[in-house]
């Protein structure tokens, strides 16, 4: 169910960018694939792999939930707001579900809530620079 909701996320963010064309769906899938490998290596590498499906789960259910939600919120006000709003939104969004994350992998480890979100950003920062590697935006 986690993964069907994430799809419908996906669908209905990657249809609000203009001129969306097979790229940015790779671009998303590839995103999300090395997202999940590196918490599935956290988790492992810490000594945790018991807990693999319940917290990847997690993390694909209250993602895809949470890209709802920035969704619906860029639909209903994105043509009332500014760029300048929708920019910090966006800030908003990032920093939410990068605490959500943190949260949910810093529970899976049994470490405090700021080892999560290290993690969290570091597995962020990672993501962006190997997506720009392997498929840069033209």
């Amino acid at each position: 169910m986690s993964l069907v909701l994430w799809v419908v996320a996906a669908v209905a963010f990657t249809s609000l960018i203009e001129n969306a064309d097979g790229a940015d769906v790779r671009r998303e899938l590839l995103n999300f694939v090395l997202a999940m490998s590196c918490y599935y290596a956290v988790l492992v590498s810490s000594g945790h792999s018991e807990r693999i499906l319940q917290t990847l789960t997690a993390l694909i259910g209250c993602g895809a939930l949470m890209a709802l939600c920035f969704t619906a919120a860029l639909v209903s006000i994105g043509q009332l707001a500014g760029q300048a709003f929708i920019s910090m939104l966006a800030i908003l969004y990032l920093i939410w579900s990068m605490s959500v994350e943190g949260h949910i992998i810093a529970r899976a480890i049994d470490r405090v809530f700021y080892i999560g979100v290290l993690i969290a950003f570091a597995i962020f920062v990672f993501q962006y620079a190997a997506l720009n590697l392997i498929l840069p935006k033209t």
